[in-house]
């Protein structure tokens, strides 16, 4: 406590989004209500997460869960990916903004309300080609404080990337699910089997990273919920 105020005397704390002045060590309120702008509020599918068009729609599985269920149980998302939340997620990603990630992945832990509570923490790994690069997986990072928050362990180990895929980005769905078919492993599928295990990622988008890996997560017994920071969506 006397080290904090010793530092903040000297350092004091700033926005790590904005960087502009601020009490404590978190965003300042224009960024926090930038942010709430995105916020999902709304009606969403029970199972994916995906929100409804329509305010006043009933929260139900949508017709594409219902169709064909996805392999985890209950996905969730805390923001519309735009605006704040895109620049944010940009900043940290792609400019290696680190100094979000404490922020963000708080911001993260706040919509983790799953029907069944998770037991284990799992970050989206990256391949190690592309976390050289890099220099850091920002899954892992936003897992870190949301594992923190929790009071959850966290296993970065368990499951791993084995083929060093292109960029999602630009893909159409169908070469997104090609992109990430057979990229994922678990290391130690004991480790798993019969736990019910939370998967982290930054953002979520028509989900086939995720699904990639909740699938083999599944066959090695596991029950699979999903928490993104943020969702991309065209209502």
């Amino acid at each position: 406590m006397i080290l904090s105020s010793f530092l903040d005397l000297f350092f004091p704390p700033v926005c790590p989004l904005c960087e502009k002045a601020v009490v404590a060590r978190s965003f300042c309120a224009a960024c926090e209500r930038a942010f709430e702008a995105s916020r999902i509020k709304g009606p969403v599918c029970t199972v994916c997460g995906t929100p409804f068009a329509s305010a006043s729609a009933q929260a139900h599985a949508c017709g594409q869960c219902i169709k064909e269920p996805p392999p985890f149980v209950q996905a969730v998302s805390a923001y519309l990916y735009e605006g704040a939340v895109l620049s944010a997620v940009s900043a940290f990603k792609f400019n290696a903004r680190v100094s979000l990630a404490a922020g963000l992945g708080a911001l993260s832990a706040e919509a983790a309300r799953f029907d069944a509570a998770p037991q284990l923490v799992l970050p989206v790994p990256l391949h190690v080609a592309r976390l050289r690069r890099r220099g850091f997986n920002q899954s892992l990072l936003l897992a870190q404080e949301v594992a923190s928050t929790l009071s959850l362990p966290i296993d970065y180990t368990l499951l791993s990337r084995v083929r060093e895929t292109a960029s999602q980005t630009g893909l159409k769905a169908a070469d997104r699910r090609i992109n990430v078919k057979g990229a994922f492993a678990v290391a130690r599928p004991d480790n798993v089997k019969g736990r019910r295990v939370l998967l982290v990622d930054d953002v979520m988008t028509t989900g086939s990273t995720v699904r990639e890996c909740a699938a083999v997560l599944k066959s090695a017994g596991a029950s699979v919920s999903v928490l993104t920071l943020a969702r991309a969506v065209r209502l």
